[in-house]
């Protein structure tokens, strides 16, 4: 199966980091290399595009897709959490822009055998790096029923965590859980049935949970938001697309914090605890698919833009 993913916010995306021909740019999620080419197109002779994706396939397809714009564009397999290195290895202090794209990919779901979907039975997976020992399939057999909870109703926001973490872990004295289909009929049990109904596919938010708790998505995201800032060109710009609500909220609190850092009492005249403000927040509110992307693509009707721009 070729890589396939729908760019979410592509023109709003690259619009954000208002390009400069010779400028260079990270793409933290390069996936099947949408928004890269995108980019790697308005870039001229000096410009560079470094890609950076922790998934081998992802890596292999931009890369093909890629390969007509030379050494214009630098591929590397490795995490978005490991950007400053990634920059030192090529010798780059500061680049012109940032942008990430997070989530799961349109291909990641579609094949069925990385386990991310519920709507097909396959190996329970869901690692984003397959270098990664630790599969869905390990966390949902080795964690307790408090922790599987916790994991569901953090991750996923699912009012039915407990008693679906009760259910697996019954389901799991018998048998270990091994696949996708398993997990999604244990799900289906843990759930009353007046609850499923019009609230979407009951296994889509612990799915979610357990792809989040795996692949440490949430942590990533937090560590690296001042990384990212601080590896930007006065006036550069970091560009983020999310899709729930936990990773928009830790994007809008990370960019507030960068904006106004200062941790003073509200009422002391005077700033003393010398923190200094890095830049401003470009996007007040976040910016949205349009309603036409929304029909065409399903999978972008939750996401939102927020943009930083570094100061001078």
């Amino acid at each position: 199966m070729s890589f396939h993913h729908i760019s979410v916010l592509l023109h709003e995306t690259v619009e954000s980091l208002a390009i400069r021909p010779d400028g260079i740019y990270v793409d933290g999620t390069l996936g099947g290399g949408g928004h890269g080419v995108a980019v790697a197109s308005r870039l001229q002779q000096g410009g560079m595009l470094i890609g950076i994706d922790q998934d081998e396939d992802a890596v292999r397809a931009a890369g093909e897709r890629l390969e007509a714009f030379g050494s214009r564009v630098r591929i590397v397999r490795d995490n978005y959490v490991n950007l400053p290195s990634v920059l030192d290895s090529f010798g780059i202090d500061r680049v012109d822009g940032i942008y990430l794209d997070l989530g799961v990919s349109s291909y990641q779901l579609d094949t069925a055998e990385r386990g991310f979907s519920y709507m097909e039975d396959a190996p329970l997976d869901m690692r984003m790096d397959r270098r990664k020992e630790r599969t869905a399939a390990d966390l949902v057999n080795g964690c307790s029923e408090q922790e599987l909870a916790r994991i569901i109703r953090d991750y996923g926001e699912d009012r039915c965590a407990r008693s679906i973490a009760r259910h697996i872990v019954e389901a799991r004295k018998k048998q270990r859980i091994e696949t996708t289909g398993e997990l999604t009929a244990i799900i289906r049990r843990s759930i009353p049935k007046k609850l499923q109904v019009g609230g979407g596919h009951p296994a889509m938010r612990t799915f979610q949970a357990l792809r989040i708790e795996l692949n440490g998505e949430l942590e990533v995201l937090e560590q690296s938001i001042d990384r990212m800032i601080d590896r930007l060109k006065p006036g550069g710009r970091l560009s983020i697309i999310t899709f729930h609500s936990l990773e928009d909220r830790i994007v809008k609190n990370g960019f507030r914090k960068n904006e106004n850092p200062c941790i003073c009492p509200p009422d002391f005249p005077v700033c003393v605890c010398g923190r200094k403000s890095k830049g401003r927040v470009v996007t007040g509110k976040p910016i949205l698919p349009s309603e036409r992307e929304r029909e065409e693509n399903t999978r972008s009707r939750s996401a939102k833009l927020r943009v930083f721009e570094r100061g001078q």
